[in-house]
């Protein structure tokens, strides 16, 4: 079965109940189980303390209404690795948002260390009750590495994009990162690990995309040049980003993030064919963003038409970088010369 079969039989396993293993057969299958077991041994045991929360208020001094993002997902999200919260995912991207956009922020995370998809549905009920204007997700780094069946991973997230759409949300997913750089992965573990990464995240794409959200490619956070500089974006258990490979991440979601809250940039109106870019069938457009690391895959109509006899028509996207710059310490409170009041506590989950 080629790539674009393989993302379409998990996608369809997910939505329909489906339970096969998609990718590897039984019998490798508790092979795999093992070794993702020592790979784990290897990475050690999270941390007692969590990393730094990066909930709060951003873009002090900048007009209102204020812009409410929700953060939601495992380690990735949280920054797991860095000792200063304007190192972290969230407030880079929440520095990134109020700057680009010149609006007041407030960010607030719901993610925890160690979280596979089957934690979004109690992530996505906290996250509603504040009412987001737009929901990062990241997630699927570790239903890999605990060889989650992928069909399963795919139908929780499916499940919470679903409820966030119809919360009112717009929804940004960074999909599974390619892990097949990761050291403390060993073969044959690593090869699969990185066919089943490709896939699971190419999946990933045509659920959310289904549902209404939209899919950037996060391969390159433990892509290409990771693998070439790994002491620079690689935190010490050689598993998580370093402070480095954060920004990285932070810079690949940016323009994706700005987009969905209605603040692309004027000149990306349209698809640009010199860039790779176009209208594709959702299949085809997943397959191909999985292969190219910080690539976009949103719904679209062609002919007033939003399918096509190959389904879901979409805009496959590689949107010009839109850099977070310093990443900010957020606010505890709205301040007197910001608009309205501090939505209430965090909901950082702890790990």
């Amino acid at each position: 079965m080629g790539r674009a079969g393989a993302a379409r039989k998990l996608a369809a396993a997910a939505a329909y109940g489906g339970g096969g293993l998609s990718v590897v057969g039984a019998g490798l299958y508790g092979v795999l189980t093992a070794e993702a077991k020592l790979a784990r041994r290897t990475i050690g045991q999270p941390r007692d303390e969590p990393p730094p929360d990066a909930t709060g208020w951003y873009g002090r001094g900048r007009p209102g209404p204020a812009i409410k993002v929700a953060l939601l997902g495992d380690s990735s999200a949280a920054g797991y690795g860095v000792d200063r919260v304007e190192e972290t995912p969230g407030a880079l991207l929440a520095s990134g948002v109020a700057e680009h956009a010149d609006r007041r922020v407030y960010l607030r995370e719901f993610c925890k260390v160690g979280a596979e998809s089957s934690a979004l549905a109690g992530q996505v009920e906290r996250a509603l009750a504040i009412e987001p204007d737009v929901v990062v997700v990241l997630i699927g780094a570790n239903d890999v590495t605990h060889v989650t069946l992928p069909s399963q991973s795919v139908r929780h997230l499916s499940e919470g994009v679903r409820r966030l759409i119809a919360g009112g949300c717009s929804v940004v997913v960074g999909t599974c990162p390619d892990l097949g750089t990761i050291k403390p992965i060993a073969p044959p573990l690593k090869q699969v690990a990185r066919a089943w990464s490709r896939r699971l995240a190419a999946a990933q794409t045509i659920a959310v995309v289904e549902e209404g959200g939209r899919t950037v490619s996060i391969g390159s956070v433990l892509g290409p040049e990771f693998d070439a500089a790994p002491a620079l974006f690689f935190g010490p258990d050689q598993f998580h980003p370093s402070a480095a490979g954060y920004s990285s991440l932070a810079t690949v979601l940016l323009p994706s993030v700005l987009a969905a809250l209605g603040f692309a940039r004027p000149d990306e109106a349209l698809p640009e064919a010199y860039r790779g870019e176009g209208r594709l069938p959702i299949t085809a457009a997943a397959v191909a963003a999985a292969q190219t690391p910080g690539t976009e895959v949103d719904g679209t109509a062609v002919g007033g038409e939003k399918r096509g006899v190959r389904g879901l028509w979409v805009e496959l996207r590689h949107r010009r970088g839109r850099l977070p710059g310093q990443g900010q310490a957020p606010e505890a409170e709205e301040t007197a010369e910001g608009p309205g009041s501090d939505p209430g506590p965090s909901g950082h989950a702890p790990t």
